[in-house]
């Protein structure tokens, strides 16, 4: 078995970024921690935009007309399969953006609900999330009970 002890994983290897170590007294958000989130959030908009433009190539490589019906099918239910991923993904470059633009904006890393730090390792494992992790935690109550 390979030794990953210091193995970086997810978003902080896509972007060749170490996790970020804070140093004693170091203010919240300065320009260092911007640079490091905007290298992240810059890598991971990259690589889904290489999908997107990967998918279409595929449709268009792989695009047949089938005689057999089953066939057919099955490759209508991959493209259509393809297609919902890259929606998800598209949406996800939008909010990518939004987070870049809070980072221009000088906004980024506080929760737009009570206004507290929302955490460098919070932040490095969702880059995009714009709520402390009660706020969120409190949302995602308030969403089960609206639901059931």
């Amino acid at each position: 078995m390979p030794n990953s002890k210091n193995k970086a994983l997810g978003i902080l290897a896509l972007a060749g970024v170490e996790p970020y170590q804070e140093k004693p007294d170091e203010e919240y958000m300065n320009v260092e921690q911007l640079e490091h989130f905007k290298k992240i959030l810059d890598a991971w908009r990259v690589q889904l935009r290489e999908e997107v433009d990967r998918t279409v190539t595929h449709m268009q490589d792989e695009a047949a007309n089938f005689p057999d019906p089953v066939d057919r099918a099955a490759q209508e239910e991959e493209f259509s399969l393809e297609l919902r991923t890259r929606d998800r993904e598209r949406k996800l470059i939008k909010k990518i953006e939004k987070t870049l633009q809070l980072i221009e904006e000088d906004e980024f890393g506080f929760c737009k609900s009570c206004g507290i730090e929302i955490g460098i390792r919070r932040l490095e494992a969702r880059p995009t999330a714009d709520l402390c992790i009660e706020c969120k935690t409190l949302q995602e109550i308030k969403e089960r009970q609206m639901a059931g």
